[in-house]
């Protein structure tokens, strides 16, 4: 990689890093340390290719999301133990009611499925539509619809008090004639 290649990664890595970091984190089930594995392994692979990639978010992206899909697909999922301290928090307006509504969210994302928390991240973290969220998944826009719809009733299960704080997902886009869905626990 020259010199300009070199300046041009290190201006993206310093400006969409941490954006491409929640997307991470999200596709890991909350798990920060799984999310910036996942992460620095995509700008790896964009670094190698630098010079021919034409969108480089859209490229990291994608990394992501297939790089996720492949972990699914171990028949032994690798878990990492993390015995590091905790990092420095700044001090700052209290924020508890939004730290406590991440936490919930996050504990409820973690319990899902990978696939089922993939979807969801996809549709509405990164607000692909259905088509764009087949494709990448390599499944039909109909099996991207039934899974978005068990995904978000199996969310509405683990955690009912996201319900309080307005009008479900659901309830913002055009309904579908949906069959109900046994949700298990």
């Amino acid at each position: 990689m020259d010199a300009e290649a070199q300046e041009s990664f290190r201006e993206f890595v310093a400006n969409r890093s941490s954006a491409l970091l929640k997307t991470a984190v999200l596709l890991s089930g909350g798990d920060r340390h799984a999310g910036e594995d996942l992460l620095q392994n995509a700008l790896i692979k964009a670094a190698g290719r630098w010079h021919r990639i034409d969108e480089p978010e859209a490229y990291v992206r994608q990394v992501l999301y297939r790089q996720q899909v492949s972990r699914w697909r171990l028949k032994w999922p690798r878990r990492e133990l993390s015995v590091a301290e905790p990092p420095e928090t700044g001090t700052g307006p209290d924020t508890s009611g939004a730290a406590e509504l991440r936490l919930v969210m996050r504990g409820a994302l973690a319990r899902l499925t990978a696939r089922q928390r993939t979807v969801l991240v996809l549709r509405y973290f990164e607000d692909l539509p259905e088509g764009e969220v087949a494709r990448i998944l390599g499944c039909s826009v109909g099996t991207v619809r039934s899974a978005t719809h068990r995904s978000l009733a199996r969310l509405r299960v683990l955690a009912p008090e996201l319900a309080a704080l307005g009008p479900a997902v659901d309830e913002q886009r055009p309904s579908r004639d949906y069959s109900p869905v046994e949700v298990r626990q």
